[in-house]
Order: C-alpha cells, then sequence, then structure tokens
C-alpha cells in the first residue's frame, strides 16, 4: 500500500515537472513580437499614424501582439523595404511601390495622372482598387492596406496659368511626374527631395511637381512664389503596408481578424493625416505671401488632355505584357467618382 503510494507520488512529482516547461513554453508563446519597418522619418505624419496603426494592434490583443517600430528606413531602407518583408528581414512594412518600378505594373495604375483631389480619395482608392483586382504581383505577401498622398501639384518661381507659361521651363520631377513634366511641355529635371530646396534658391531649376504638404515639410515655400492648382492632372504614389506572408499565416485566427479590423480603420486615418498635411503646406505657402492660380476650365481640359497619352502609353504596355491594363484604368476612375459622391 505505501510502495503504491510512493510510486503514484513519483509520478506525479514527474508528471509536474514534465509539464511545467511546456505550460512555460505556452505562455511564452501566447506574445507574438513583430518588426515593422517605416520608411518615413519618425515625425513625419503617416510614421506617427503607422506607430498609431501598432499601439492599436497591441491594444485590441491584450499585449498578445508587440510591435517594434523602426522608423526612417533603419531597418531597410525605402526601396528594399518590400523585398525585406518577403524576406523576413522585417514582419511589416510601409514603403512606396514606386521605390521599385516595374515590379507593380498594375498597381502602378494608381499614380497616374488620374486627377486626385485630395489625399483622403487616393488611399481610399488605392486601397479599395487592391480590393478589386487582386494582382498577382502581390501574392508573395499579406497585403494589410495602402495609402496614398494628395495631388501632385505644380510649384513654381513665376506665375504659370497656361501650358504656354509653363513651355521649357525646367521642372523638378521624378518618376511618374517626369513624364508629366514632359507631357505638359516642360524639360523634367531629376533629384530627390533633400536637393530640391537648394536647386530652387540657385535656379538649377524653375520649379517642383509635388504635393502641396512638401512646402511647408521640406520648407521649399521659402523658395517658390505660386502654385498652380492643377488637380485636373493630380498624380498620387501608392504606398503599402504589408505583412510577411508566413509570420501572418502562423497568427491565430482571432489575432488576424484584429489585424485587419484594424487596418481597415486606419485607412481613413492615412487619407486624413495627408489631406492634413497638404492643409499645413497650404497655410504655410499663403502665410508666406506665396499665390495660388487656378486653371480656367478650359485650361485645365488643355492639361488633361496633354496627360492623356501617359494613361494611353499605360494601358498598351500593360495589354501587351497581357495584364488587364484597360480594366485597372477604369477601375481607377470609377473609384475616383465613387469616392467624390
Amino acid at each position: 500500500m505505501k510502495r503504491n503510494l510512493l510510486l503514484m507520488t513519483l509520478i506525479g512529482i514527474i508528471s509536474i515537472a514534465l509539464c511545467m516547461p511546456l505550460n512555460v513554453a505556452a505562455a511564452e508563446g501566447e506574445t507574438t513580437s513583430l518588426t515593422y519597418s517605416i520608411f518615413f522619418p519618425p515625425t513625419h505624419g503617416q510614421c506617427k499614424a503607422g506607430v498609431s496603426w501598432a499601439e492599436e494592434v497591441e491594444k485590441r490583443t491584450e499585449g498578445r501582439v508587440k510591435i517594434t517600430v523602426f522608423p526612417g528606413g533603419t531597418l531597410t531602407n525605402a526601396n528594399q523595404c518590400y523585398d525585406g518583408v518577403v524576406k523576413g528581414i522585417s514582419d511589416i512594412g510601409m514603403s512606396c511601390f514606386a521605390y521599385t518600378r516595374g515590379r507593380f505594373p498594375v498597381m502602378e495604375a494608381i499614380d497616374l495622372p488620374h486627377g486626385y483631389p485630395s489625399g483622403k480619395v487616393a488611399t481610399q482608392v488605392a486601397t479599395e482598387f487592391y480590393k478589386v483586382m487582386r494582382p498577382k504581383e502581390l501574392d508573395d505577401v499579406k497585403v494589410l492596406y495602402i495609402h496614398a498622398h494628395g495631388p501632385g501639384l505644380l510649384h513654381t518661381k513665376k506665375p504659370v496659368a497656361t501650358l504656354e507659361d509653363l513651355k521649357g521651363m525646367k521642372i523638378r520631377s521624378t518618376g511618374l511626374s517626369a513624364k508629366v513634366t514632359k507631357a505638359l511641355g516642360a524639360v523634367p529635371v531629376a533629384m530627390p527631395q533633400p536637393a530640391t530646396y537648394e536647386a530652387l534658391q540657385k535656379g538649377v531649376v524653375e520649379g517642383t511637381f509635388t504635393p502641396i504638404e512638401t512646402l511647408k515639410g521640406w520648407k521649399q515655400a521659402e523658395v517658390v512664389k505660386f502654385t498652380t492648382d492643377c488637380k485636373g492632372v493630380g498624380y498620387t504614389t501608392a504606398m503599402f503596408v504589408v505583412m510577411n506572408l508566413d509570420r501572418w499565416n502562423a497568427l491565430p485566427d482571432d489575432i488576424k481578424t484584429i489585424i485587419e479590423d484594424v487596418s481597415n480603420e486606419w485607412v481613413p486615418v492615412h487619407g486624413e493625416v495627408w489631406d492634413s498635411s497638404d492643409k499645413e503646406g497650404l497655410d504655410f505657402t499663403l502665410s508666406l505671401g506665396n499665390k495660388i492660380i487656378p486653371l480656367t476650365d478650359e485650361e485645365n481640359k488643355r492639361w488633361v488632355d496633354s496627360v492623356k497619352p501617359i494613361i494611353d502609353e499605360y494601358i498598351t504596355t500593360a495589354e501587351g505584357k497581357g495584364l488587364p491594363g484597360k480594366k485597372a484604368v477604369a477601375t481607377v476612375k470609377a473609384l475616383i467618382e465613387k469616392s467624390c459622391k
């Protein structure tokens, strides 16, 4: 009897000893730690919106998910961010599709000069476009959401109210905006934003194509005098927030639901931040005595007609590669119209 009791006690002690590490491991496994690479500097409104998204995910998961944000490209730089997520260098990443131009041919349709009226509309359109088109080029990640800046406008040292005023002017522009500049009769000069202030100040360029938020964010209102309100040809730049697919698939279903819910809620948050930044840029440039030049309806149509070949070229090139270029452009236009109602 005593022997049986002793045996049972020993079995119980061994069982507890064996189970304890498993229980500890299970407890530790309840917290998932994720890294988030953001190319914006920590002071930028879009980085702050990304940080608040991460904080909201942590809050709603009651600490089961912890996200460490690396702003300013400190983990992966802007053009390596997407590959960094795919390869697991970071678990989540935010950057621009345009920084790896040619890799996302369907998503490039968003950036065309469709005439975006605001960052809120551009952001809504970008996210909905992905949901409608579901391009295979993004199948190697989990897309959480997409956002996009307000309309790229023309900011110059001398007034521009017509295409004739713009003809032959040297305008800082890169990527798609360079095509817009050329189509409007000006001369595109490629350079990064940090170099633009000095180039405008020294007369290396006579203007810049960029969202109006840069007039304050990069202080460019100090070296230009006029903004041409050419929203009819306003382009945008779509920016992704994506997650490593293996890390996503490993999450419990309830955590996935929470992350998707927060992501859906943060689409308008980013759009509003873009519009707020544009408003600050507008207020700043006006405070310096700079002028906003509206286009007449007739002149606006001339500008829209001038950039139409850029959109037509995209459709032809995409269709030639077996991609739905015509559907992509039609989808963007329909979504803009819907968002503006």
